[in-house]
């Protein structure tokens, strides 16, 4: 028709594995069914629309009891970094969530293990969270509706309550940052190719970005190891 379709990459990590690129030409709550139909445990993601509404389908029910949806704090925190010129708050609450990072870059340098990481949430960050809340919850009726700001604090209120859940898993992380950074070449792609070119295109590149991803995010050598499958891939079968 003369018009060009969108596209959409979805893209999943869990802790200590690759990385999953999915392609839909939606960003409907449907696209979620066949990844997460079986899944348990904590999903951790950005607050967009879809991940609730997936969560409160009916047709889903049975998925609630085993699925706890957990927020990200790296995408609350940008949201108060876009209104740093606007109010003091935004900057109080920066340095505020500052501190909740570095706890956790303390954590990261001695390797701490899920149960000390647990403890150490529960002492040092949980008084950290409280103190942001009271102080969002007594300034949310401060600021213009259409202010960053305004929006900076609906955001983190909205989603508090995940944005809690790290705080009571010792092998979750406070972002979902290792997703966003498999994410950032297909961010710098787009802005180079533009196009896929067809569905069948798409899928395609979200095999390829799976495997090189995954690499990269595993210490593999990207090069070496589709030198080493891509030979041997037409005699393979999925027994082998």
């Amino acid at each position: 028709t003369g018009k060009c379709g969108s596209g959409y990459l979805w893209v999943y990590r869990a802790a200590g594995c690759g990385v999953l690129f999915e392609w839909f030409p939606s960003r409907a709550a449907d696209c979620l069914t066949k990844m997460l139909s079986a899944f348990q445990g904590q999903l951790q993601s950005d607050g967009y629309a879809a991940y609730e509404s997936f969560y409160r389908k009916p047709l889903n029910h049975h998925l609630r009891a085993g699925i706890e949806l957990a927020g990200c704090w790296a995408h609350a925190r940008r949201k108060f970094f876009e209104a740093r010129q606007e109010s003091q708050l935004a900057a109080q609450m920066l340095a505020d969530i500052q501190q909740l990072y570095r706890i956790e870059d303390g954590l990261r340098k001695q390797e701490a293990g899920p149960a000390v990481r647990l403890a150490t949430r529960q002492r040092e960050s949980l008084p950290i969270l409280a103190k942001i809340e009271t102080q969002l919850r007594s300034a949310a009726a401060e600021y213009l509706p259409k202010s960053l700001t305004s929006k900076a604090i609906g955001y983190a209120l909205d989603q508090w309550e995940r944005l809690l859940v790290y705080t009571r898993y010792g092998h979750m992380e406070i972002d979902n940052n290792l997703v966003e950074n498999a994410i950032r070449p297909t961010a710098v792609g787009k802005k180079n190719w533009l196009f896929f070119g067809s569905k069948e295109a798409g899928q395609a590149s979200a095999i390829i970005y799976s495997l090189l991803e995954s690499c990269r995010m595993l210490g593999i050598n990207p090069r070496e190891y589709l030198l080493d499958v891509l030979p041997r891939l037409p005699a393979m079968t999925n027994q082998t």
